[in-house]
């Protein structure tokens, strides 16, 4: 059994570029303002939720170990 994630998406940040949505359609959604949103605010551990947040254009997407909240991406340095 793999980690579960905590995966948030920082709205001030989110422009809405909809890549998130296509790369992990199980893991996010736009709203009518199109903005990006978790599906789950937790999640079992998923490459293509960590594909979405490596490739959003504006970093706008946390993951983090559930429950201890060490960060998976991004790394820390």
């Amino acid at each position: 059994m793999g980690d579960r994630w905590r995966v948030e998406v920082d709205r001030g940040v989110c422009i809405g570029s909809g890549m998130c949505a296509g790369t992990a359609p199980e893991g996010f959604r736009l709203d009518g303002a199109r903005q990006a949103h978790p599906v789950t605010e937790e999640t079992d551990e998923s490459d293509g939720v960590l594909s979405a947040a490596e490739n959003c254009p504006v970093e706008a997407i946390r993951i983090s170990l559930h429950p201890s909240g060490a960060p998976v991406f991004p790394p820390e340095d």
